[in-house]
C-alpha cells in the first residue's frame, strides 16, 4: 500500500491494521523456520507496510500535540 492510503485511515484503524500486519510476519517467520516458504519477496513488503504505517502513526500523533 501507499502511503497516501494510510493517511487517510483514522488512528484505530491504522492501529488494528498494524496488528494484524505483525501477526502476518509473525506466520511468515514461523513458515520460514519450518521450511515451507518460497515467496521471500512477502517479507519485505510487510516490513515496509509496517513501516510506513509507523510514521503515519507518529506523524498523527504529532500534530495532534
Amino acid at each position: 500500500m501507499k502511503v497516501s492510503q494510510f493517511k487517510d485511515k483514522s488512528v484505530a484503524d491504522l492501529q488494528s491494521e498494524l496488528l494484524a500486519l505483525m501477526k502476518e510476519l509473525f506466520n511468515l517467520r514461523i513458515q520460514k523456520g519450518l521450511g515451507q516458504f518460497s515467496q521471500t519477496h512477502l517479507f519485505r513488503n510487510v516490513k515496509k507496510n509496517i513501516a510506513r504505517i509507523k510514521t503515519v502513526l507518529r506523524e498523527k500523533e504529532g500534530s495532534q500535540s
